[in-house]
């Protein structure tokens, strides 16, 4: 089982920059942590057609318990009659030094659609007044199929803390993206999307998938140390073929018929140029 370095200090710049062997290693702590501590969906999750993983507030915590950084908050009310409203500035603080290292900042209100409206039952949505009730139109991949929901406006007020504390964990992933530099590694917005929005952005763009830097199994190297190429070049790495592997078995297919349309002798082995389209095989039914 490899280990993760313990870190004694952070280590802050004196009257000029950090050196490039404090960047590297900062780089190859922050990989090593994802390797060792972190877990996909846990801490971090990749959403396809994207090219970074979204970190996720327990991914969050783990890097700053790497870095010893202490969050706080300032919290500002911006509700309203309609709408409960926070805006929430996360400062990270090295809790040996007491330095401040950054700050973060995150919002979150009711008039979101995901806290905005609710389920109803028939009798609910019936006599609910016209400006507080809609029918939600959507459309079902696996059935094929467009459904109907109807939904009521929630009370703001039901979804204070929910919101409070989205706001704070938002404020918080900013925090620590900004003060670990580790936005080349991971993204945040996504997970804060609504799957309709989400899906078009990663569908409709049709992208090549690339490797997430964060995901490869080498570290940056000393000058004068070579490093170790990849035992297939070009191909999917770990999450990705996890990813696969997941949909072929939602979907029924064997790993045998998937590997012979694409004639490779196993998932790991496809090439990165055809993730797309592995992806789309995977979940035709």
């Amino acid at each position: 089982m490899s280990e993760v370095a313990v870190v004694e200090r952070y280590p802050v710049a004196q009257g000029g920059a950090l050196s490039a062997a404090q960047v590297r290693d900062r780089v190859n702590l922050i990989q090593q942590v994802m390797r060792s501590v972190m877990k996909d969906g846990t801490h971090y999750d990749v959403i396809p057609g994207t090219e970074k993983p979204t970190l996720l507030k327990a991914g969050a915590e783990v890097l700053c318990m790497t870095f010893q950084i202490a969050p706080s908050y300032v919290v500002q009310d911006l509700s309203g009659p309609e709408e409960v409203r926070y805006a929430i500035t996360c400062t990270g603080t090295h809790q040996q030094t007491g330095v401040k290292l950054g700050e973060g900042l995150g919002e979150c209100s009711s008039s979101e659609e995901k806290y905005k409206w609710r389920r109803a039952s028939n009798k609910e949505w019936e006599r609910a007044p016209e400006d507080r009730k809609r029918v939600k139109y959507g459309y079902n991949k696996s059935e094929r199929k467009e459904y109907e929901i109807p939904q009521v406006r929630t009370e703001p007020a039901d979804v204070a803390n929910t919101v409070r504390k989205m706001a704070a964990k938002r404020a918080q992933v900013a925090m620590t993206l900004n003060v670990t530099a580790a936005s080349d590694m991971f993204t945040q917005d996504l997970e804060e999307m609504s799957p309709e929005l989400r899906d078009s952005m990663t569908e409709g763009e049709k992208k090549p998938i690339k490797q997430p830097k964060a995901m490869e199994k080498k570290e940056v190297r000393p000058e004068g140390k070579p490093e170790p190429g990849p035992s297939t070049p070009g191909s999917i790495n770990a999450t990705q073929t996890k990813m696969l592997r997941k949909k072929l078995e939602k979907s029924g297919k064997d790993e045998a018929g998937f590997c012979g349309h694409f004639g490779i002798k196993a998932v790991e082995e496809l090439p990165m140029a055809k993730v797309n389209e592995g992806l789309k095989w995977a979940e035709a039914s």
